[in-house]
């Protein structure tokens, strides 16, 4: 949302390239921002706005607010239930062992998030994420075809990655 607006302070506030945008099916973008940043710990509400569509256009109010979680920005768009998320865009956690996978899993999973499968989950807002532990990409890239074979293999057989049953 770094987009919208005209205010003098725009060019102050984007530090980033590409941000992500999500666009919620709730009018309250602080909630929002408020969960995100409730997981990723070290995260930071960068600014929240609150406006009304004009009439001419249905009228209505929304919120826009941008974050910083794990030193990305990601930009949320609370206007309420005309656009809803899907599979196709994700966004992956990269977790240094299997203590932060299970944080992150139960944290995304916990209140209305769903489970999937791979490592793939949904949050309460049905935002995509997929959880892997950096090792597991050394196991199935391993030079090895048996420790590749088993960690794919068993890889689909799991919701969270458990990396303990992926290793030979």
């Amino acid at each position: 949302m770094g987009g919208i607006g005209c205010g003098n302070n725009l060019i102050n506030i984007i530090t980033q390239k590409i941000t992500p945008s999500i666009w919620v099916e709730t009018t309250d973008a602080k909630a929002v921002a408020d969960y995100y940043l409730s997981i990723f710990k070290e995260g930071n509400l960068k600014e929240h706005h609150k406006y009304t569509n004009p009439p001419e256009i249905g009228g209505g109010d929304f919120e826009t607010a941008i974050i910083e979680i794990a030193g990305m920005e990601l930009s949320i768009l609370a206007a309420g239930p005309f656009q809803k998320f899907n599979e196709s865009f994700s966004l992956i956690i990269n977790t240094k062992d299997q203590d932060e996978t299970d944080y992150f899993w139960n944290a995304l999973t916990t209140n209305g998030g769903q489970e999937s499968s791979c490592g793939w989950c949904k949050d309460k807002y049905g935002l995509s994420w997929q959880v892997v532990p950096v090792e597991y990409f050394d196991l199935i890239n391993n030079d090895d075809p048996e420790v590749r074979e088993k960690a794919i293999k068993n890889t689909l057989k799991q919701k969270k990655i458990i990396l303990s049953e992926l290793k030979y």
